[in-house]
């Protein structure tokens, strides 16, 4: 008996020490610290560095977005990798200069394929590793909603590239409505699918059917890490808002109140995924950052990239610096700001360690891990030097001074500290810093493959003729 009572009495105690334990672990932040976070990155299509309430455009109204930029930190200077879509995404993926590896700044399908490739077989090289494959090792559930451009192909298909799950489209722009079949069948890399091979129309607006995928998504995976791709097509054109949303929009005509309908969608559906993380209880271990992938295209849709001269497909700031907001209540502070160059190419390796990895690890990558940098523990600025290239176009930023090389016109130089509008050339005044950029923007080049396929020659005219155009944009609004 007194046996029995001894062992019941241990039992009692090694309950009670479990119960203890997992209530510690639970109400202790520095064990919740333990827990590996969840990453969320909200990627909209062609907005321009204006068009947003966080960006000081009183006519956009963006009420979640500017509620996320007051939580968490907005990267003054941030950057992508390419002027146009596919090559913008393709960087950011891999956390490589796409140039490296023969994804120039050409959408994909190109006309014509020094690789031999044709039509849907041009997409991002095989056997290059994206976030999907990076984070997969780490114990990460990962998916991709809405747009993907990375080529056609099945062997190019999402879940062949690193992630678990998809829903979405394998183009690069389609109508924010559903297609009828007459419309799938002439550009089938449009239709919606979930998964591999499974399509599926939607009734809704695209935009709020995407921002359902991904509640979903975070409900369903709410138990272990995840990583949420969310790559809205929004608000590349077609322009195509609801009624409901055109009503809400005043002060505008045209295209931009088309464009103020569509971002107001995109807001909402951000409002959305951030409300869900939040009423899950995820909202503190949750890495959450929203950018845009290029430049807004104002001849397409007028949208304003003020106070930056240029546009989307050419390397002028217009065309390559994006908005950027960075909330990490369990790292990073709210309300803050930060001011120095920062890239696309660096949410991969900060993806990687947050999720637990040793970025010395990773091999071949031109990115670096921009928490420390955030959190003040690197006063150094993370890159000295940045790089662009479209054929015989091409960019270098060196600390504050940016050339900008044209096949059609002597090269341009702007101190960028002063005039982030590029509006005075100081090429003239300083020849020896030209000549040494230039040949930096060379050397550079020397390590890249050639391109793996290539657009008709007459767009490089039609993008100088942009630039001209559009060198200088001030809000019309």
């Amino acid at each position: 008996m007194k046996f029995l009572v001894t062992n019941f009495t241990r039992l009692i105690y090694m309950l009670c020490g479990s119960l203890l334990l997992f209530i510690l672990l639970h109400s202790n932040p520095l064990a919740a610290q333990t827990k590996k976070p969840n990453i969320v990155l909200l990627f909209s299509d062609d907005a321009g560095y204006y068009d947003f309430g966080f960006q000081g455009n009183p006519h956009f109204p963006t009420p979640h977005l500017d509620q996320l930029a007051r939580e968490g930190v907005e990267l003054e200077q941030f950057y992508v990798t390419a002027a146009v879509c596919g090559p913008s995404r393709a960087g950011m993926l891999t956390g490589m200069y796409q140039q490296r590896f023969g994804f120039e700044e050409n959408n994909v399908p190109g006309y014509m394929s020094s690789a031999g490739l044709q039509g849907d077989q041009m997409g991002l090289p095989l056997g290059l590793q994206t976030m999907g494959d990076y984070l997969k090792p780490l114990g990460y559930k990962s998916m991709v909603i809405g747009k993907w451009h990375m080529g056609s192909a099945d062997e190019y298909h999402p879940l062949n590239r690193g992630f678990d799950e998809f829903f979405g489209f394998r183009g690069g722009a389609r109508s924010y409505f559903e297609l009828s079949e007459s419309q799938q069948e002439a550009r089938p890399e449009d239709r919606l699918e979930r998964g591999f091979g499974h399509y599926e129309e939607s009734k809704g607006y695209l935009t709020d059917v995407f921002a359902d995928e991904a509640c979903r998504f975070i409900e369903e995976n709410s138990d272990q890490p995840f990583f949420l791709y969310l790559s809205f097509n929004a608000v590349h054109t077609p322009l195509e808002a609801t009624a409901e949303d055109m009503a809400k929009i005043t002060g505008l005509t045209g295209k931009r109140k088309q464009m103020a309908a569509m971002t107001l969608a995109m807001d909402r559906a951000c409002g959305q995924v951030l409300d869900r993380l939040k009423q899950l209880g995820l909202e503190e271990n949750t890495l959450v950052i929203f950018t845009n992938d290029n430049g807004g295209p104002t001849d397409a849709s007028a949208a304003n990239n003020y106070p930056l001269s240029g546009t989307k497909a050419n390397h002028l700031e217009g065309g390559i610096r994006v908005p950027f907001i960075i909330k990490y209540p369990r790292e990073l502070g709210a309300g803050g700001q930060y001011p120095y160059p920062v890239s696309t190419l660096d949410l991969l390796p900060t993806f990687y360690a947050a999720a637990g990895g040793e970025v010395e690890d990773l091999e071949g990558l031109d990115g670096l891990d921009i928490l420390h940098y955030l959190k003040g523990e690197q006063s150094a600025r993370p890159h000295e030097k940045l790089y662009w290239k479209k054929e015989n176009r091409g960019a270098i930023r060196k600390g504050d001074w940016k050339l900008l090389r044209f096949p059609d016109r002597p090269a341009e130089l702007y101190d960028l500290s002063t005039d982030q509008a590029e509006e005075k050339d100081l090429a003239s005044e300083n020849p020896a810093l030209v000549r040494e950029m230039y040949k930096e923007l060379f050397e550079w080049e020397l390590t890249l493959e050639r391109p793996k396929w290539q657009l008709l020659r007459e767009y490089e005219g039609k993008a100088m003729e942009r630039m001209d155009k559009y060198r200088k944009h001030y809000p019309e609004d």
